[in-house]
């Protein structure tokens, strides 16, 4: 039987992109790319993040070149009420309370928060760190990466699905990762956007949900196979990965009507999904 957890959703910051870029063929206009969060209230371990969001860490972290180009394309709008140690502090949580949490890749607007949370152990795909630890700093914003966000002491507090978790068999995406070994949160690897990117799926209540990360940025990649404009190609770390990594979602999506896919940044998806108020018992 499948052990369920209780899920939240909301935004921490966001960046401006073009529509266009997102989705090919859409008008050009500016859209907002909202740093997507999920706070995970577990049965027995307590309080899990899956991705932690911008933070105004991202303003020093891009005030000197060669990082100040990711700034000037991105154009990141977080203030402090924004951040999610804000966000949870109000609703009567400590940053202290989080005990783990999930990455699904190193790009800023993911682990803009990761320093936030001094007790949180981090998960993330070996062939995710492995990116950052090769990419040197002086090239990494432009795969997304600022290394001054990450906490000093990440290698102590650092395990990777493949080593910790059992190792499971799924039709489609092959690999899957029963990332507490309780059949509460399972971890698929999604690359394409980003290197080792990971999602994970986890039952509540009400619905099954599969955060997808980045895999797609507009949720009618998988439903239609409306691609990004090929000028992303540039940021992305493989582009057939990608395209894999849609094909994987779309059969997933067809056998699976009832779950809901949740992209990071489409919102067309999230934005119903998205409370203001921290509340446990809604999705």
């Amino acid at each position: 039987m499948r052990l369920t957890c209780k899920l939240y959703l909301n935004y921490a910051g966001y960046c401006l992109a073009k529509a266009n870029h997102a989705v090919k063929g859409e008008i050009q206009r500016d859209i907002q790319f909202k740093a997507l969060y999920g706070l995970i209230e577990h049965p027995v371990i307590g309080w899990i993040l899956f991705d932690s969001g911008y933070t105004r860490r991202f303003y020093d972290a891009t005030s000197n070149w060669p990082n100040k180009i990711y700034a000037l394309a991105t154009k990141v709008n977080v203030e402090e009420q924004d951040e999610i140690k804000y966000q949870l502090q109000k609703a009567g949580i400590s940053p202290n309370e989080v005990n783990h949490i999930i990455i699904s890749h190193f790009h800023a607007d993911h682990i803009g928060g990761l320093r936030d949370f001094p007790n949180a152990k981090f998960y993330c795909s070996r062939s995710a760190w492995q990116q950052v630890l090769n990419i040197s700093d002086f090239f990494a914003f432009s795969k997304g990466i600022l290394k001054s966000l990450l906490p000093q002491d990440i290698l102590e507090r650092l395990f990777f699905i493949e080593d910790i978790a059992v190792e499971k068999y799924d039709e489609i995406f092959g690999k899957v990762y029963d990332l507490f070994n309780d059949h509460s949160i399972l971890a698929f690897h999604l690359p394409g956007h980003a290197a080792g990117q990971i999602g994970i799926q986890l039952q509540t209540a009400q619905r099954s949900y599969f955060l997808v990360a980045d895999a797609c940025w507009d949720k009618r990649a998988y439903e239609l196979l409306y691609f990004p404009h090929p000028i992303v190609k540039v940021f992305f770390h493989s582009w057939k990965d990608y395209k894999e990594s849609i094909d994987k979602l779309r059969i997933y999506w067809k056998k699976n009507p009832t779950h809901q896919i949740i992209p990071s940044h489409c919102s067309l998806t999230t934005d119903c999904f998205v409370s203001a108020n921290i509340d446990m018992d809604v999705l």
